[in-house]
């Protein structure tokens, strides 16, 4: 047995202990935290299956394709692969998309190459924007996000120029 084969049920023990020693009903507070959880569950379905929808109709409908095809010159002159290139437009939709592109490019390329470098820091330096603002802004019935595409697009955009930047500068 390991040391971290008690944590969770010493966490779980504490809080027991905590809630009897404030006398707080444990049981039913736990009851009612589920309840709770599940109606987040509802509420949050939507919005995924929404936002699977939209992935799939991306990547079925070739949209993406043409998109590259028609930008391909531009990030030829700037030496960026063409393999990126599509990690960098899926990145700020999903992030499980994004990780079988870079496992797809680790396994062509591997992880030590230019390409490899060069998705793993964009990996990290950008965020799933998108589905961060539908799950988030969703579950919590937010319509109106502002600003929050915009920055968030803007951050990724940011993330991506300076992975490409640090990549050259440090790899290349």
């Amino acid at each position: 047995m390991k040391v971290t084969d008690f944590i969770i049920p010493l966490i779980a023990l504490f809080i027991i202990i905590y809630g009897v020693k404030k006398k707080v009903q444990v049981y039913d507070a736990f009851i009612e935290g589920a309840k709770e959880g599940i109606q987040t569950c509802i509420e949050i379905f939507p919005v995924l299956i929404t936002m699977i929808f939209a992935i799939n109709i991306l990547l079925k409908s070739n949209v993406l394709n043409v998109v590259l095809s028609f930008l391909s010159p531009l990030f030829e002159a700037l030496n960026i692969p063409k393999d990126i290139i599509p990690l960098m437009f899926l990145r700020p939709i999903s992030g499980s998309s994004s990780l079988v592109l870079v496992n797809d490019i680790f396994t062509s390329y591997g992880p030590d190459t230019y390409i490899g470098r060069l998705a793993s820091v964009l990996q990290g330096c950008t965020d799933t924007t998108i589905y961060v603002l539908s799950l988030y802004f969703g579950s919590v019935g937010i319509k109106k996000t502002r600003y929050a595409l915009f920055n968030g697009l803007f951050a990724d955009i940011m993330g991506i120029i300076a992975s490409i930047v640090f990549v050259n500068l440090l790899f290349y």
